[in-house]
């Protein structure tokens, strides 16, 4: 008779630097610490540390914060995450590490995965972790990033960039989309959704960071485009076109989709694609419908199409997909 193999949760650990954001700090621990198996094992093991060996670690706050556990933590990581700091002097001002900080990253063994949150994406920019790759932090502060480091592909209008062994996240809050992310990615939809759902966040937000980008107040007597994205979202397994959510605002075309985009930060394309591709993910982990059932249901027509957004948005095919969360989701299930 084989034994079960030994349970061992995903480990995170938090880089706490001088100057950080404690909101930020607390990100990973509240989204990853939430997780759970069908035994009510947790998935994840959340752990914080510092360049230092442990103590007090200074905050953009009037407080510090204890850190139990110094650098050689690092070595014992499935995934390291970065927030933001205001104090990172010359990683920050020249693009080039400290001595204590390069010799803490030495010891992150390879094929760990790395993210960052906000500005804490240049502690991997100045350790040569992002050079060729596309990144993203803060948009007001992209420019800057991108001018220091000439060979990394800033997005500024994204809210977070999965490279794969390498994630970055815009400011602030976009830790908790980029957060949830990658529990979609480890675990499935359902365990993320029921993250956000303990965590009183939307699982997913639409559009990027030109949402946020500061613009004159608009007139309050102006029209938006909430009703249309209301209307699509009740027709996915329909035919919709451009049109036709134009005229759910009495909008032309062209002013339409150019209010569509300053209020989501992509176009009515993009996002009617972002909700089927998510439509999918449902069904694929939540039903037995066949790939066809479900590529009708989620508005892309047939598998075929459906195959081709899947494995463009996820990296997989449908059938791959629910063959690695559907457990997740009947898991789910038996929790409540």
């Amino acid at each position: 008779m084989s034994r079960e193999p030994e349970f061992r949760p995903h480990r995170v650990v938090v880089l706490a630097l001088d100057g950080l954001l404690p909101f930020e700090l607390g990100i990973p621990h509240r989204i990853f610490g939430r997780p759970r198996d069908a035994r009510g094992r947790l998935l994840y093991d959340v752990v914080t540390c510092s360049v230092r060996p442990p103590g007090p670690v200074r905050t953009d706050a009037d407080f510090a914060v204890q850190v139990e556990h110094g650098p050689e933590i690092l070595a014992t990581a499935d995934t390291v995450i970065v927030p933001a700091s205001y104090e990172l002097g010359p990683v920050f001002e020249q693009g080039v590490l400290t001595g204590e900080l390069a010799a803490a990253l030495d010891r992150i063994r390879p094929g760990t995965r790395l993210a960052s949150i906000c500005t804490g994406v240049y502690v991997l920019a100045a350790a040569g972790l992002l050079d060729g790759r596309p990144a993203t932090t803060h948009w007001a502060d992209a420019d800057r990033f991108q001018r220091l480091f000439p060979h990394i592909r800033v997005d500024p209008d994204v809210l977070f960039i999965d490279d794969g062994d390498v994630l970055t996240s815009a400011g602030v809050a976009a830790g908790i989309d980029l957060c949830l992310h990658m529990v979609r990615r480890d675990h499935g939809t359902a365990v993320a959704n029921e993250v956000a759902r303990r965590t009183v966040v939307p699982p997913h937000r639409d559009g990027g960071q030109a949402q946020y980008i500061h613009r004159p107040v608009p007139d309050p007597q102006q029209a938006t485009t909430t009703s249309a994205r209301a209307w699509a979202l009740g027709r996915l397994h329909e035919p919709i076109q451009l049109r036709d959510m134009a005229a759910q605002e009495s909008m032309s075309v062209r002013t339409f989709t150019r209010r569509f985009r300053e209020e989501t930060g992509v176009s009515p394309g993009q996002w009617l694609t972002q909700q089927r591709v998510e439509r999918a993910r449902q069904l694929l982990e939540s039903t037995d419908r066949s790939v066809d059932q479900v590529a009708r249901e989620a508005g892309f027509g047939t598998a075929q199409s459906m195959r081709q957004h899947l494995q463009a948005a996820l990296g997989v095919t449908p059938t791959a997909y629910r063959r690695t969360f559907r457990a997740e989701k009947e898991t789910a299930a038996l929790r409540r």
